[in-house]
Protein backbone atom coordinates (compact mmCIF):
# COMPACT_ATOMS: atom_id res chain seq x y z
CA UNK A 1 0.00 0.00 0.00
CA UNK A 2 1.38 3.63 -0.82
CA UNK A 3 0.11 6.50 0.87
CA UNK A 4 1.27 9.89 1.91
CA UNK A 5 2.37 11.15 5.40
CA UNK A 6 3.75 14.10 7.42
CA UNK A 7 7.26 13.04 9.17
CA UNK A 8 6.81 14.29 13.19
CA UNK A 9 9.62 12.83 14.64
CA UNK A 10 13.30 11.23 13.87
CA UNK A 11 14.66 8.46 15.89
CA UNK A 12 17.45 7.73 15.14
CA UNK A 13 17.50 6.62 11.46
CA UNK A 14 14.06 6.02 11.46
CA UNK A 15 11.20 8.49 11.39
CA UNK A 16 7.18 8.55 13.04
CA UNK A 17 4.61 9.33 10.01
CA UNK A 18 1.56 11.00 11.02
CA UNK A 19 -0.78 9.82 8.18
CA UNK A 20 -4.99 8.76 8.50
CA UNK A 21 -4.80 9.10 11.76
CA UNK A 22 -2.82 6.81 12.70
CA UNK A 23 1.16 7.18 13.58
CA UNK A 24 3.84 4.94 11.92
CA UNK A 25 7.69 4.28 12.40
CA UNK A 26 9.31 4.20 8.67
CA UNK A 27 12.52 3.91 7.63
CA UNK A 28 14.32 5.55 4.84
CA UNK A 29 15.72 4.89 1.92
CA UNK A 30 19.29 4.18 1.57
CA UNK A 31 19.22 6.55 -1.90
CA UNK A 32 18.25 9.88 0.41
CA UNK A 33 21.63 9.46 1.75
CA UNK A 34 24.15 9.01 -1.40
CA UNK A 35 21.67 12.28 -3.15
CA UNK A 36 22.49 14.42 0.13
CA UNK A 37 18.60 14.42 1.06
CA UNK A 38 17.69 14.41 5.05
CA UNK A 39 14.13 13.71 5.93
CA UNK A 40 13.40 16.44 8.03
CA UNK A 41 10.07 16.69 10.36
CA UNK A 42 7.25 17.97 8.98
CA UNK A 43 8.36 17.05 5.52
CA UNK A 44 5.36 15.46 3.23
CA UNK A 45 6.08 11.86 2.14
CA UNK A 46 5.20 9.01 0.25
CA UNK A 47 4.96 5.69 2.25
CA UNK A 48 5.20 1.95 0.85
CA UNK A 49 4.02 -0.10 3.54
CA UNK A 50 3.65 -4.03 3.05
CA UNK A 51 2.89 -6.00 6.21
CA UNK A 52 4.73 -4.60 9.05
CA UNK A 53 7.58 -3.05 7.38
CA UNK A 54 7.11 0.54 6.01
CA UNK A 55 9.52 2.84 3.73
CA UNK A 56 9.86 6.41 2.71
CA UNK A 57 10.12 6.47 -0.51
CA UNK A 58 10.01 9.72 -1.73
CA UNK A 59 10.14 13.34 -0.14
CA UNK A 60 7.83 15.48 -1.50
CA UNK A 61 8.66 19.37 -2.57
CA UNK A 62 8.98 21.76 0.49
CA UNK A 63 7.13 25.04 0.84
CA UNK A 64 10.20 25.72 3.13
CA UNK A 65 12.70 24.62 5.26
CA UNK A 66 15.15 26.01 8.49
CA UNK A 67 18.18 23.98 9.07
CA UNK A 68 18.73 24.60 13.00
CA UNK A 69 16.32 23.02 14.25
CA UNK A 70 15.67 20.85 11.15
CA UNK A 71 12.18 21.79 10.08
CA UNK A 72 10.30 21.97 6.81
CA UNK A 73 6.70 23.19 5.92
CA UNK A 74 5.69 25.28 9.06
CA UNK A 75 2.85 27.10 8.42
CA UNK A 76 3.82 29.52 11.65
CA UNK A 77 6.99 30.27 13.60
CA UNK A 78 6.28 31.47 17.33
CA UNK A 79 8.22 33.88 19.04
CA UNK A 80 8.18 33.67 22.09
CA UNK A 81 9.52 37.13 23.83
CA UNK A 82 9.93 37.50 27.56
CA UNK A 83 9.47 41.30 29.26
CA UNK A 84 12.11 41.03 30.99
CA UNK A 85 14.90 38.81 32.35
CA UNK A 86 16.15 38.29 29.72
CA UNK A 87 15.23 41.96 28.04
CA UNK A 88 13.44 41.85 24.52
CA UNK A 89 16.33 41.81 21.75
CA UNK A 90 14.27 43.75 19.12
CA UNK A 91 16.84 44.30 16.51
CA UNK A 92 17.48 40.40 16.31
CA UNK A 93 13.71 39.39 16.44
CA UNK A 94 13.33 41.91 13.39
CA UNK A 95 15.72 39.61 11.79
CA UNK A 96 14.13 36.68 12.14
CA UNK A 97 10.69 37.97 11.33
CA UNK A 98 12.22 38.67 7.97
CA UNK A 99 13.54 35.51 7.58
CA UNK A 100 10.06 34.30 8.41
CA UNK A 101 8.53 36.38 5.33
CA UNK A 102 11.26 35.37 3.26
CA UNK A 103 10.68 31.84 3.68
CA UNK A 104 7.37 32.24 3.41
CA UNK A 105 6.37 31.47 6.91
CA UNK A 106 3.23 32.91 8.93
CA UNK A 107 5.34 34.66 12.11
CA UNK A 108 2.95 34.66 15.61
CA UNK A 109 4.31 37.00 18.68
CA UNK A 110 3.81 36.16 22.12
CA UNK A 111 5.11 38.18 25.09
CA UNK A 112 5.28 36.55 28.27
CA UNK A 113 5.87 37.75 32.18
CA UNK A 114 3.25 40.22 31.29
CA UNK A 115 2.46 40.19 35.24
CA UNK A 116 6.11 41.50 36.06
CA UNK A 117 6.75 43.96 32.98
CA UNK A 118 4.12 45.47 30.73
CA UNK A 119 4.10 44.64 27.10
CA UNK A 120 1.81 47.36 25.47
CA UNK A 121 4.90 49.14 24.58
CA UNK A 122 6.48 46.08 22.32
CA UNK A 123 3.33 44.58 21.57
CA UNK A 124 2.34 48.32 20.04
CA UNK A 125 5.07 47.90 17.31
CA UNK A 126 3.80 44.51 15.91
CA UNK A 127 -0.17 44.72 16.89
CA UNK A 128 -1.05 45.69 13.65
CA UNK A 129 1.68 43.83 11.98
CA UNK A 130 1.39 40.40 13.07
CA UNK A 131 -0.67 38.18 15.67
CA UNK A 132 0.42 39.14 18.55
CA UNK A 133 -0.37 38.43 22.46
CA UNK A 134 0.64 39.30 25.68
CA UNK A 135 0.15 36.41 28.47
CA UNK A 136 1.20 35.36 31.81
CA UNK A 137 2.40 31.83 32.06
CA UNK A 138 1.78 31.88 35.88
CA UNK A 139 -1.98 32.44 35.26
CA UNK A 140 -2.67 31.31 32.01
CA UNK A 141 -3.81 34.51 30.77
CA UNK A 142 -3.68 34.73 27.10
CA UNK A 143 -2.20 31.52 26.48
CA UNK A 144 -5.88 30.16 24.94
CA UNK A 145 -5.81 32.89 22.58
CA UNK A 146 -2.40 31.80 21.05
CA UNK A 147 -3.36 27.98 21.22
CA UNK A 148 -6.84 29.29 19.09
CA UNK A 149 -4.29 31.09 16.50
CA UNK A 150 -2.25 27.84 15.96
CA UNK A 151 -5.39 25.94 15.33
CA UNK A 152 -5.12 23.46 12.42
CA UNK A 153 -1.70 24.31 11.36
CA UNK A 154 2.34 23.07 11.64
CA UNK A 155 3.98 25.68 14.18
CA UNK A 156 7.59 25.73 16.04
CA UNK A 157 7.99 27.91 18.86
CA UNK A 158 11.07 29.66 19.80
CA UNK A 159 12.69 31.97 22.43
CA UNK A 160 15.41 33.20 24.49
CA UNK A 161 16.31 30.94 27.08
CA UNK A 162 14.61 32.14 30.17
CA UNK A 163 11.53 33.32 27.87
CA UNK A 164 9.32 31.27 28.95
CA UNK A 165 9.01 29.04 25.73
CA UNK A 166 8.15 25.35 27.93
CA UNK A 167 5.63 27.51 30.28
CA UNK A 168 3.96 28.56 27.22
CA UNK A 169 3.59 25.26 25.66
CA UNK A 170 2.89 23.60 29.36
CA UNK A 171 0.00 26.22 29.32
CA UNK A 172 -0.82 25.13 25.78
CA UNK A 173 -0.64 21.32 26.20
CA UNK A 174 -0.88 20.87 29.70
CA UNK A 175 -0.44 17.12 29.22
CA UNK A 176 2.59 17.88 28.24
CA UNK A 177 4.33 18.73 31.69
CA UNK A 178 7.96 19.86 29.63
CA UNK A 179 10.74 21.05 32.45
CA UNK A 180 10.66 24.96 32.63
CA UNK A 181 13.75 26.86 32.84
CA UNK A 182 12.89 27.54 36.84
CA UNK A 183 12.82 23.54 37.14
CA UNK A 184 16.13 22.83 35.22
CA UNK A 185 18.31 25.58 37.52
CA UNK A 186 16.98 23.50 40.50
CA UNK A 187 17.86 20.21 39.41
CA UNK A 188 21.43 21.86 38.29
CA UNK A 189 20.77 21.66 34.75
CA UNK A 190 21.79 24.96 33.25
CA UNK A 191 19.91 27.32 31.64
CA UNK A 192 18.92 25.52 28.37
CA UNK A 193 15.84 23.75 29.01
CA UNK A 194 15.11 22.69 25.53
CA UNK A 195 17.88 20.44 24.14
CA UNK A 196 16.03 18.99 20.87
CA UNK A 197 13.45 19.27 18.40
CA UNK A 198 10.52 17.81 19.91
CA UNK A 199 6.55 17.70 17.90
CA UNK A 200 3.30 17.83 19.78
CA UNK A 201 0.15 17.48 18.39
CA UNK A 202 -2.38 19.96 19.38
CA UNK A 203 -5.68 19.07 21.09
CA UNK A 204 -7.08 21.77 18.72
CA UNK A 205 -6.06 20.00 15.56
CA UNK A 206 -2.28 20.83 14.41
CA UNK A 207 1.37 20.04 15.47
CA UNK A 208 3.43 22.22 17.26
CA UNK A 209 7.57 22.08 17.64
CA UNK A 210 9.29 23.07 20.21
CA UNK A 211 12.74 23.78 19.17
CA UNK A 212 16.00 25.47 21.11
CA UNK A 213 16.56 28.89 21.61
CA UNK A 214 17.40 32.25 19.18
CA UNK A 215 20.90 31.46 19.09
CA UNK A 216 20.04 27.99 16.90
CA UNK A 217 17.59 29.50 14.81
CA UNK A 218 19.44 29.12 10.96
CA UNK A 219 18.31 29.41 7.76
CA UNK A 220 20.57 27.97 4.80
CA UNK A 221 23.29 29.99 4.50
CA UNK A 222 22.63 30.87 0.73
CA UNK A 223 18.85 31.83 1.60
CA UNK A 224 20.21 35.42 2.18
CA UNK A 225 18.00 38.31 1.73
CA UNK A 226 19.26 40.50 -1.07
CA UNK A 227 19.26 44.14 -0.51
CA UNK A 228 16.65 44.62 -3.42
CA UNK A 229 14.21 41.79 -1.48
CA UNK A 230 14.43 42.86 1.95
CA UNK A 231 11.73 45.94 2.16
CA UNK A 232 9.25 43.26 0.73
CA UNK A 233 10.01 41.43 3.91
CA UNK A 234 8.56 44.30 6.00
CA UNK A 235 5.03 43.94 5.20
CA UNK A 236 4.32 47.52 7.10
CA UNK A 237 6.56 48.73 4.25
CA UNK A 238 4.13 47.55 1.14
CA UNK A 239 1.56 50.07 0.83
CA UNK A 240 4.38 52.55 -0.06
CA UNK A 241 6.96 50.72 -2.23
CA UNK A 242 6.71 52.45 -5.45
CA UNK A 243 5.24 55.93 -4.15
CA UNK A 244 8.97 57.07 -3.43
CA UNK A 245 10.80 60.03 -5.61
CA UNK A 246 13.78 57.89 -6.88
CA UNK A 247 12.77 54.55 -8.39
CA UNK A 248 15.86 52.87 -6.89
CA UNK A 249 15.08 54.26 -3.42
CA UNK A 250 16.83 52.27 -0.83
CA UNK A 251 14.67 53.46 2.30
CA UNK A 252 17.18 54.15 4.22
CA UNK A 253 17.59 58.07 4.19
CA UNK A 254 16.68 59.25 0.73
CA UNK A 255 14.56 62.89 0.60
CA UNK A 256 11.12 61.99 -0.93
CA UNK A 257 11.43 58.30 0.24
CA UNK A 258 7.43 57.40 1.13
CA UNK A 259 8.16 54.64 3.40
CA UNK A 260 10.68 57.41 5.68
CA UNK A 261 7.68 59.97 5.25
CA UNK A 262 6.07 57.24 6.87
CA UNK A 263 8.13 56.52 9.95
CA UNK A 264 8.43 60.08 10.45
CA UNK A 265 4.46 60.51 10.70
CA UNK A 266 4.28 57.60 13.35
CA UNK A 267 2.42 55.08 10.68
CA UNK A 268 5.88 53.15 10.52
CA UNK A 269 7.70 52.47 13.83
CA UNK A 270 11.30 53.79 13.95
CA UNK A 271 12.32 50.41 15.53
CA UNK A 272 11.27 48.59 12.64
CA UNK A 273 13.05 51.08 10.08
CA UNK A 274 16.09 51.28 12.09
CA UNK A 275 16.31 47.08 11.92
CA UNK A 276 15.34 47.22 8.16
CA UNK A 277 17.98 50.15 7.99
CA UNK A 278 20.83 48.18 9.60
CA UNK A 279 20.03 44.86 7.90
CA UNK A 280 20.39 46.74 4.75
CA UNK A 281 23.66 47.72 5.25
CA UNK A 282 24.62 43.92 6.11
CA UNK A 283 22.91 42.89 2.13
CA UNK A 284 24.68 45.90 0.79
CA UNK A 285 27.80 44.07 1.23
CA UNK A 286 26.52 40.74 -0.20
CA UNK A 287 27.67 40.09 -3.69
CA UNK A 288 25.64 38.02 -5.95
CA UNK A 289 28.89 35.45 -6.40
CA UNK A 290 28.74 35.06 -2.41
CA UNK A 291 25.40 33.01 -2.51
CA UNK A 292 25.66 29.06 -2.88
CA UNK A 293 23.39 27.66 -5.45
CA UNK A 294 20.41 26.26 -4.34
CA UNK A 295 20.48 22.60 -2.96
CA UNK A 296 18.77 19.41 -4.38
CA UNK A 297 15.27 20.01 -5.57
CA UNK A 298 12.43 17.67 -3.87
CA UNK A 299 9.60 16.07 -5.16
CA UNK A 300 11.86 14.04 -8.15
CA UNK A 301 10.70 10.18 -7.55
CA UNK A 302 13.36 7.68 -5.48
CA UNK A 303 14.10 4.80 -7.53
Amino acid sequence: MVFEGTIISSLGGSYKVAADGREIICSARGVFRAKEITPLCGDRAVISEEGSSAVITEILPRKNEIIRPPLANLDCMVFVISTCEPAPNIPLLDKFLAVCEFKGISPVIVFTKTDKQSADSYADIYKSIYPTFCVDNSSGRGCEDVKAALKGKFSAVTGNSGSGKSSLLNNICPELGLETDEISRKLGRGKHTTRRVDIYKLDCGGYIADTPGFSTFETRKYDIIMKDELADCFPEFEGYLGKCRFIDCSHTKESGCAVIEAVESGKISRSRHKSYVEMYAESAKIKPWDIKPKSKQFGTKQS
